[in-house]
């Protein structure tokens, strides 16, 4: 049971950066749909991600059909804030690969594979009136956390002690 984070064409590298950090906390694969619209040379990419950057399994595909096929018969959520289904509905807790896919930053996920694939689209609650989106960062974290607590949190520490911890 793996939850993999997919993001289709990521623009910011902030963003790309934060979300490898995320992965790297949870023992997430990042794939990455191109074309990205930065280079992952980028220094910004590399400060948002600081020395984590070893400790994330990385996966570049090509196009989206690239990825579809990859992906196979394995099982794709779409977070798009045009479903009708919440993320906190679905049950992560079944033993399976999770394959959690995030649209670009501007336009989100391309419109036409939303409809064809209505019943994998899921949605993070918010008022619509006072925002467009969630970052896309944030709505990683939101994400997998999600599918981990559901999990209970496999093969992450519920608790460390620290040589100088603060509450000892």
């Amino acid at each position: 049971m793996t939850n993999h984070i997919v993001l289709f064409e990521p623009q910011i590298p902030a963003n790309t950066g934060n979300i490898a950090r995320t992965c790297a906390a949870t023992n997430s694969p990042l794939h990455l749909i191109e074309p990205l619209g930065f280079s992952t040379d980028d220094k910004h990419l590399k400060r948002a991600g600081l020395d984590y950057w070893n400790d994330v399994n990385i996966t570049y595909h090509e196009n989206l059909n690239a990825f579809l096929t990859y992906l196979g018969e394995r099982q794709l959520h779409l977070i798009t804030k045009f479903a009708n289904a919440t993320y906190s509905e679905f049950d992560y807790a079944d033993n399976a690969d999770h394959f959690f896919m995030f649209g670009k930053e501007t336009t989100g996920l391309p419109e036409e594979f939303m409809r064809e694939n209505e019943e994998k689209c899921l949605r993070i609650p918010m008022n619509d009136e006072h925002v467009r989106s969630l970052n896309l960062s944030n709505t990683v974290a939101l994400v997998v956390y999600e599918a981990l607590r559901q999990q209970d949190f496999p093969k992450l520490e519920l608790s460390h002690h620290y040589e100088h911890d603060k509450l000892d």
